[in-house]
């Protein structure tokens, strides 16, 4: 009942949580306190304005048939009062962030429509030459450099203005087809990995402070751990599949999603150096083998001759090769163990 008072932005159950004036609380009541800012929403204004007038009409009414007022009424509403600018206060902090994101972007959009996105289109388009590969490598590039020190929201604002067009103009240039829901994603993945690459990587100097490490070298590591987001982007483009697109019922959907799993598990093994044990040349080759059949089921279905619509059988060779993979470390590590 508390919460659901507070949801509705009711005077008296807020005050208890935005007063400064507090003698004692106890664990619950801290806990509360500390997620008061969840609690927040524009019915503030309407229900503390509602609350302070009345208790001025008391105030005034009581005054005028006897010459006073009560003094608990003069009390309350100055904890309205002063609850009710801490909320306002704290509410105008967090508006803070977000209106700056959302000015920066309207900043971006309105120069983009300007005819910046058709410069960047085309500064791309003829540095890569046509090829579709070498305009994704560019736009990846361009969107770490620009995703640097920005939040979350506004690197995706600002990618989906500048970024993504790009993408999905040039390709339908080279007739490929790209979802704008993919191209959205690309640029998006890598705006977000420039948090923790260096120079600026500021979710690499967090992590830093807390490992008492070297920022530089915190955020080369935690890159070299991400190498597996970094290629899911590229998946996007190649196999739509992976994000739903062309996908009409759960059992596809649900089979998308496991070879999705297993495929970037494979990767992730790969470039991490470990499966079950420590990787020798031979498995990294066959574990990036099984990640390319999982996630690209219709580019080596093409590769050894299968038509298009018999794509998933890839999928089986995957499994294969990944059992072989988990048969021979599990071999090796039987004969390296001491008798």
């Amino acid at each position: 009942k508390f919460l659901r008072l507070a949801l509705k932005a009711n005077p008296n159950v807020l005050e208890t949580l935005w007063t400064p004036l507090v003698i004692d609380a106890d664990e619950t009541a801290e806990e509360l306190r500390a997620l008061r800012g969840s609690l927040l929403s524009k019915h503030v204004y309407k229900t503390y304005s509602g609350y302070v007038l009345s208790q001025f009409r008391r105030m005034a009414n009581a005054y005028k048939r006897k010459g006073a007022f009560k003094p608990k009424h003069a009390m309350h509403l100055i904890r309205l009062l002063y609850s009710g600018i801490a909320a306002l206060e704290s509410g105008a902090r967090n508006m803070v962030p977000v209106a700056l994101a959302t000015a920066g972007a309207g900043i971006i959009v309105g120069v983009v429509s300007l005819g910046l996105g058709g410069i960047i289109t085309q500064a791309i388009h003829q540095v890569s030459s046509g090829s579709i590969f070498v305009m994704l490598l560019i736009t990846a590039v361009a969107s770490l450099i620009i995703g640097m020190g920005l939040p979350t929201t506004a690197t995706y604002i600002t990618m989906a203005s500048l970024i993504a067009p790009v993408i999905v103009t040039i390709a339908a240039e080279q007739s490929f087809f790209v979802p704008l829901m993919a191209a959205h994603l690309f640029c998006f993945y890598f705006g977000i990995l420039a948090d923790d690459t260096p120079p600026v990587g500021l979710a690499a100097y967090a992590a830093a402070a807390i490992a008492k490490s070297p920022p530089i070298a915190t955020g080369i590591q935690g890159f070299m751990y991400d190498i597996r987001t970094a290629i899911l982007p590229f998946m996007f483009i190649f196999n739509p599949e992976l994000i739903l697109h062309g996908i009409d019922s759960w059992g596809h959907g649900l089979l998308i999603f496991g070879s999705a799993c297993l495929g970037t598990c494979c990767f992730a093994s790969a470039t991490q150096g470990w499966f079950v044990r420590k990787n020798r040349a031979h498995h990294v080759i066959l574990l990036l083998l099984a990640a390319l059949l999982f996630l690209q089921p219709g580019v080596t279905a093409g590769w050894v001759g299968l038509p298009f619509e018999q794509r998933y059988l890839m999928w089986v060779a995957a499994l294969a090769v990944m059992g072989a993979t988990l048969f021979l470390q599990i071999r090796e590590t039987r004969l390296r163990a001491p008798a």
